[in-house]
């Protein structure tokens, strides 16, 4: 039995050795294509006209990230202040740079929290904003994994956890930089 194991743990300490780089990558190959033509359309709901619409947005945009608060304003998003404005900036251009960041893997750990934090917040205004039903929201440990919420987005934020965590692996513009550092402190280092 002794012999069993050992060659058990020897084999997967092997695996666990040799595809460690495997990982990292396979969360930013998934989050590619589950999320991140997701985030994108999204995003550009939020757009207004032109150019200039990077800047100003849709009222869908302030009604999606503030339903409650445009319905008190009669849907009049001209009443709504500066700082309605920047949220719906930041949460605009998170929803295209935060992606595109994780994807080609260029400050990856940082970009995979701000997405944490952009899932955490987008949930708690589809719950407290739009009111999802109970369905949507879902129940962990209740045999049923359909919930968009707490179901869905809990593989959501462990993909981006392990980014947080592993960072992007090697196929990235992270471990290129990363690369490119080394060299060049090394050169420091040996005075060349």
């Amino acid at each position: 039995m002794t012999a069993l194991i050992r060659l058990h743990d020897s084999l997967f300490d092997a695996v666990e050795r040799h595809t460690a780089w495997l990982i990292p990558t396979l969360a930013r190959l998934c989050f590619a294509a589950v999320l991140l033509f997701y985030y994108w359309a999204s995003a550009a709901t939020k757009l207004g006209d032109g150019v200039l619409g990077l800047f100003r947005f849709s009222n869908g945009a302030y009604i999606q990230i503030f339903p409650k608060t445009v319905e008190a304003a009669g849907y009049d998003v001209s009443q709504l202040g500066i700082v309605h404005w920047l949220v719906v900036l930041a949460a605009t251009w998170g929803e295209f740079l935060l992606p595109l960041l994780i994807v080609i893997g260029l400050a990856t750990r940082l970009a995979a929290l701000g997405m944490i934090g952009f899932v955490v917040v987008q949930s708690v205004v589809d719950i407290t904003g739009h009111g999802a039903d109970a369905a949507t929201i879902g129940s962990w440990f209740d045999r049923l994994p359909s919930a968009l919420i707490l179901d869905q987005r809990a593989f959501w934020i462990f993909a981006l956890l392990v980014l947080v965590i592993r960072g992007a692996g090697p196929i990235s513009l992270d471990r290129l930089l990363a690369d490119r550092v080394g060299v060049q402190r090394q050169s420091h280092a040996t005075g060349g």
